[in-house]
């Protein structure tokens, strides 16, 4: 049997704890904290991925919501901060490994995802630096135990790779999968202004307006370094027949830190069917 190519974690003991018990212990007082609504038909989440010290306690607002929900498999869209490309790239087969242990890609569902359309692609290289998916991965581990998943990372955050991954991304979505968007909101701008143009983005994914947040972020009225998979997952659940969404917290680093003078902020919404 080939041996499994793995990718090392390069965030452990700077973003998260380095430390298993560390890493689980501190989510699970996260997750503890969060207070969510009772949801039914979750098909994906909007969740950030800064340092857990900033942004866990948002990002758990969602990861909640999936604790017993049967999800085997998860498919996450994050923007590639170091790599430039166009077009969407795939991890392909292997597996990603955090303090909790190796999380396996699903080599079959990224194959179909990747011979969709010729703007999506398998590069592992694109993926060897990057945090936007790895941030999103002890989470998972913590509140799914065993999955396989799939790594997207979008070089292009354009409308024809949004609906290319969308389009690709539909019919492979069940009750068991599940789809998450990484993205964090503005960044570095006063406490009052991030919430004001925040305001924007987080108007936009409670309507699950598509067309509205793609032409806020061209226009640099709205700001969100994972934009791109924002829409994408909007489409795609929008595709599935998802006609509600939730606006599970918003908050900035400001919150936690309380330097208000450059802050980032950050959301976790979740798309339901009904």
């Amino acid at each position: 049997m080939r041996a499994m190519k793995i990718r090392k974690s390069i965030i452990a003991g700077t973003w998260y704890p380095g430390n298993p018990r560390t890493l689980r212990g501190e989510i699970e007082r996260y997750i503890d904290r969060a207070e969510t609504p009772q949801l039914d038909g979750i098909v994906a989440l909007v969740s950030p991925h800064a340092g857990y010290v900033y942004s866990g306690q948002v990002a758990a607002f969602g990861y909640k919501l999936l604790r017993g929900l049967g999800i085997e498999k998860a498919i996450v869209l994050g923007p590639s901060h170091r790599v430039p490309f166009r077009g969407a790239a795939l991890y392909g087969e292997g597996g990603f490994e955090t303090p909790l242990g190796i999380v396996e890609t699903d080599s079959d569902l990224s194959g179909k995802i990747a011979g969709k359309d010729p703007s999506i692609g398998t590069s592992p290289g694109a993926h060897a630096q990057e945090h936007s998916i790895e941030i999103q991965l002890p989470f998972l581990q913590v509140v799914l135990g065993a999955f396989k998943f799939v790594p997207v990372l979008m070089g292009d955050q354009g409308r024809r790779t949004c609906e290319a991954l969308a389009k690709a991304i539909i019919p492979l979505m069940d009750e068991k999968t599940i789809l998450i968007a990484s993205s964090d909101l503005s960044h570095y701008r006063s406490y009052n202004s991030a919430v004001a143009i925040d305001r924007g983005v987080v108007d936009r994914v409670e309507a699950m307006d598509a067309d509205g947040l793609l032409s806020d972020l061209e226009s640099g009225r709205a700001e969100a370094c994972g934009g791109g998979p924002i829409v994408a997952a909007i489409m795609a659940a929008r595709g599935l027949k998802a006609g509600k969404s939730a606006i599970l917290k918003y908050a900035n680093s400001g919150d936690v830190t309380g330097d208000r003078a450059q802050v980032v902020g950050y959301l976790s919404a979740a798309f339901m069917k009904g």
